[in-house]
């Protein structure tokens, strides 16, 4: 692999949001006054925006990586646990939502890993799987952003972020199962 694709500029980002996790959980967590939830929320949200920048960028400029494939998902999955992990300490309720998070990307990875070995690959991110990211940080930004939400409306947010998460594994669990059937199928065949 050449230094051009290790440091192209959409790799460059995904470290950037890879670094900023540990000062996300570190202002997060010791967070006292508004200023500091503020602050812990622009992170999530540089993290966001660069997030949305190296994908535009590295489309646009034809800096498509095979690194940078594999990069971007991570940085996305240790960003998501680091907020669920996160809000888990504030938010009782969070605890169903840490649940289901692990136990989705799991799902997914192992997925993706005996697909692999079948010759077979998720073609990327699906409508669902987006729309339940997009919920996810929108619903999790206010939570971090705003920590003297009432119980009432945290609770409401984090239903509907589980709610999210769980359609997205549902409507993933079904395309896995659809590719192992035609995994399956195309062995019979051989």
């Amino acid at each position: 692999m050449k230094a051009k694709e290790i440091f192209s500029i959409p790799n460059i980002l995904s470290y950037v949001r890879i670094l900023l996790i540990p000062v996300f959980i570190g202002i997060y967590i010791n967070a006292q006054t508004p200023r500091d939830y503020y602050l812990a929320a622009l992170i999530i949200l540089i993290s966001g925006l660069t997030d949305f920048a190296d994908g535009q960028i590295a489309r646009r400029f034809n800096m498509i990586t095979e690194l940078g494939k594999a990069l971007d998902p991570v940085a996305d999955k240790l960003t998501q646990a680091a907020i669920v992990f996160s809000l888990m300490f504030r938010y009782q309720g969070m605890i169903f939502v840490v649940i289901l998070f692990v136990i989705k990307e799991l799902f997914m990875l192992i997925n993706d890993l005996v697909l692999m070995r079948k010759g077979k690959k998720l073609g990327g991110a699906m409508w669902y799987g987006k729309v339940s990211t997009a919920v996810f940080y929108v619903l999790t930004f206010i939570l971090i952003a705003f920590p003297e939400i009432s119980t009432v409306w945290a609770n409401v947010l984090m239903g509907v972020t589980g709610f999210f998460l769980l359609l997205s594994f549902i409507m993933y669990g079904r395309v896995f199962l659809q590719m192992h059937r035609e995994a399956a199928e195309e062995k019979k065949k051989q």
